[in-house]
């Protein structure tokens, strides 16, 4: 149903590779809710994803940018400011890779090199895209940015590697940022913890299947699609939800909340084995 939640509302949504990305998901239920976009993702990205058929589908305008690059960024915000004529609404940041995670190196293996191309990718980014929109006052008063995080931020999954580390460095910009343009700006700074979700990157976690299998059995509503995150992103861009800034927002079923449920203490009765993981 289309309750025109985000009619007359402008933004820029970073990182739809393809139809399984949450980032895309957002975008098709965004136009459908009444918004204009921008869509944006780096030129290896472009090439290998179909952003392009989204843009398409969404009557929206596509802006190839590196975010790991100020000068990108830079002319990313001052061409969605003369697309959309003025300031924007919203932004949503659903970036992230990690060379360890994409070569499978064990995170006490990893170099220092590694681990800052994860950084700056996956977080620093985050920053850098706040940084420059502050610079050109190009959020709306009221508007909402919203970044994708995971609960590994918080607790250690093995696996997910130096990724943990980027969204919990994630996790402190959006408080951080979100402060000072709250207090300068009016402009509300939030991160959605979603489940774990069968995305293109994401398939590159180490026994991905295995951890959405046990977090589907943890979660006493099961896990969180990307269709259902983004509908809660919706919600964080509309008016519905202005007075929520800084929060690292859990959307994952209740996982985050859990010790142990009853099916996945079935389960480990059913398949008990001694491990060798240290």
């Amino acid at each position: 149903m289309n309750n025109g939640l985000l009619k007359g509302k402008k933004g820029i949504i970073f990182g739809a590779l393809n139809e399984k990305s949450i980032a895309w998901q957002v975008a098709l239920k965004a136009h459908h809710e009444g918004a204009r976009l921008v869509l944006t993702n780096s030129p290896v990205a472009v090439r290998m994803g179909s952003i392009s058929e989204l843009a398409a589908l969404t009557s929206s305008k596509l802006v190839v940018a590196d975010a790991t690059s100020m000068v990108d960024i830079d002319r990313l915000v001052s061409e969605s400011l003369q697309i959309f004529g003025g300031r924007f609404d919203f932004v949503l940041h659903s970036i992230g890779m990690s060379p360890n995670v994409r070569k499978d190196i064990p995170y006490e293996n990893t170099s220092y090199e590694n681990m800052m191309k994860t950084y700056d990718i996956s977080a620093l980014s985050f920053h850098r895209i706040l940084q420059t929109c502050y610079k050109y006052d190009a959020i709306n008063e009221w508007g909402s940015v919203v970044a994708l995080t995971y609960v590994a931020a918080q607790r250690t999954l093995a696996g997910y590697n130096d990724m943990g580390d980027a969204k919990a460095l994630l996790e402190s910009i959006a408080r951080s940022f979100g402060y000072i343009y709250g207090r300068d700006r009016k402009v509300r700074i939030n991160t959605i913890s979603q489940s774990p979700t069968p995305t293109t990157a994401g398939s590159g976690v180490h026994g991905i299947e295995s951890l959405l299998d046990f977090s589907e059995r943890m979660s006493p509503l099961g896990n969180a699609t990307a269709a259902e995150c983004a509908d809660y992103c919706v919600t964080l861009f509309s008016d519905l939800t202005r007075k929520v800034t800084m929060q690292n927002l859990y959307h994952d079923g209740g996982f985050s909340s859990m010790g142990m449920s009853l099916k996945a203490i079935e389960q480990y009765n059913k398949s008990f084995k001694e491990c060798d993981e240290k």
